[in-house]
């Protein structure tokens, strides 16, 4: 990348990615890079600014992730986030301690507007905290530029040495003005014009793809949704014709999709690719029977699509090159670096150890799903397909609670189709980030007429997000709600019981497993 550069510094945060998909937001291009990286490589790497991640240690603690102290005299201006601003006082002659009190959630902060980092902000501003050590005291040159009731130190800076620190996390989005910190940080601080638009990445993608390819054969995973199309997309305006598309119907899809997908990159449809349709339901279900941990699952429906490509493969001859419409919420959530890993994506942790492919290709692997779309419509894909609903590699196998089997997903399938009607009927879809039926391992009396029910219980869940890292419950009108509950109750045999799912990422995952 020509563009400036922000590096993200990963010490084992959950919102590392966030962080990224943040300064991007500034129109400033930005990677994520281990700890581990060397100073040498940071200098080559000529980045404007650099950001510490927070992470689960202990500053204190003689194995936590740590970086040498000549980093801060390389005039990079920096700024440390919740365990990075607490690194950043050890390292420099502060004190970090075990708080005497933990704050975790929305707190209001006091700041100081006369900071640059909180230029424009309200003196009195709501953030996000999640912490149980602090600061006790800053480092010689630093003055403290927020505070809490409980923690002293909530901001700290050095405007000197271009050095800044909160406590709190600026990138989620129940800090209320974080964005606005994070721009003063990139634009004020670091001094980045923001130069990075989606047409220099996708102009980028194409030229780098033809090089590593050359001539050889491409084989594109295709499910049919944003991410896997998009990637099509990208590979067919690199390659054309070396790149054949195989798309698996694993029988796991959502209603009528399997036919949707071929109608738009079949044969018929609109782009010049070479498009293989693999009908493999009931291997799928083979698979399945009898598995109820979700991550046995992820792991099969991951593996079973490696299996099918390597198969369909040799039937077309020596393949190069297995692209994946891998993004980068798939990578933080399977665990990057040293971060924590909440849950295997199939495009991630699923891949077994020997694959018949020379090598994976994975260009969005550095965008976030907003990203993905811009990308989408800037390579000329229609709107419907690139605002397409998001939905999971191993499909309505983690939509489906416990064992999967050929009538859940015939439940499940239906009941979705309905709430995804509905929600369309009623003008509300547009405002949400992602919305679907997911079937619960709950069975429960019912009464329907004169009979005694005993069926299963669907789940509505419907989220508002911007980057799929955190995410609020959809408050739908309660008579949409009831109307997709009378038609789910009445249309879909097997179930008596709609429940509404208002919980929030974190705590809870977008998917239900």
């Amino acid at each position: 990348m020509k563009n400036e550069m922000i590096i993200v510094l990963d010490f084992g945060g959950q919102y590392n990615q966030l962080i990224a998909r943040r300064v991007r937001e500034c129109n400033v291009y930005c990677e994520v890079k281990p700890y581990t990286m060397s100073l040498d490589e940071i200098k080559a790497l000529n980045p404007k600014g650099i950001i510490f991640t927070g992470g689960p240690n202990s500053v204190y603690d003689e194995t936590s992730p740590r970086y040498q102290k000549e980093i801060f005299d390389l005039g990079i201006p920096i700024l440390g986030i919740c365990y990075g601003s607490q690194l950043m006082a050890h390292t420099l002659g502060g004190r970090v301690e075990t708080a005497p009190v933990s704050e975790y959630g929305h707190t209001e902060v006091t700041v100081d507007p006369s900071d640059v980092l909180f230029e424009g902000v309200s003196e009195n501003t709501v953030c996000w905290m999640s912490h149980t050590d602090y600061i006790a005291q800053v480092p010689e040159g630093f003055k403290i530029t927020a505070h809490t009731p409980v923690c002293p130190v909530a901001a700290m800076s050095c405007p000197e040495q271009k050095l800044y620190a909160t406590q709190f996390h600026p990138e989620v989005m129940h800090t209320k003005e974080g964005m606005k910190m994070l721009a003063n940080f990139v634009h004020n601080v670091c001094g980045c014009a923001g130069d990075w638009k989606m047409d220099s990445f996708v102009e980028t993608t194409i030229q780098s793809l033809r090089e590593k390819i050359g001539s050889g054969k491409v084989l594109c995973a295709l499910s049919g949704g944003v991410d896997s199309s998009v990637a099509a997309v990208l590979l067919s305006k690199a390659v054309g014709k070396q790149l054949t598309c195989v798309f698996v119907d694993h029988g796991l899809l959502r209603k009528n999709e399997g036919d949707e997908v071929e109608a738009v990159f079949g044969p018929d449809g609109p782009y010049e690719l070479n498009f293989i349709r693999v009908n493999a339901q009931q291997r799928y279900y083979s698979k399945l029977k009898g598995v109820t941990d979700p991550e046995t699952k992820r792991k099969i429906i991951g593996e079973e699509f490696i299996r099918v490509f390597e198969e369909e493969a040799k039937k077309i001859g020596s393949v190069d090159f297995l692209v994946q419409g891998t993004i980068y919420p798939d990578v933080i959530e399977s665990g990057l670096g040293k971060s924590a890993v909440i849950k295997s994506h199939h495009n991630v942790g699923g891949l077994p150890d020997v694959v018949d492919f020379k090598e994976i290709v994975e260009p969005l692997r550095m965008l976030f799903k907003d990203e993905v779309r811009k990308a989408g419509l800037e390579l000329g894909m229609p709107e419907y397909l690139v605002y397409r609903q998001p939905f999971p590699g191993p499909g309505l196998g983690v939509r489906i609670v416990g064992e999967v089997t050929e009538e859940k997903v015939r439940i499940v399938q239906d009941a979705d189709y309905i709430y995804r009607e509905e929600l369309h009927k009623a003008g509300v879809d547009k405002d949400l980030g992602q919305y679907f039926a997911a079937l619960t391992n709950m069975r429960s009396v019912g009464v329907m007429g004169d009979f005694r029910t005993y069926d299963y219980a669907i789940a509505l869940r419907a989220v508002l997000t911007s980057d799929f890292m955190t995410a609020e419950a959809a408050q739908i009108p309660w008579e949409v709600l009831a109307k997709v509950t009378n038609r789910i109750v009445n249309e879909v045999k097997g179930v008596n019981r709609v429940l509404y799912d208002c919980t929030g990422k974190p705590p809870a995952t977008i998917e239900f497993e």
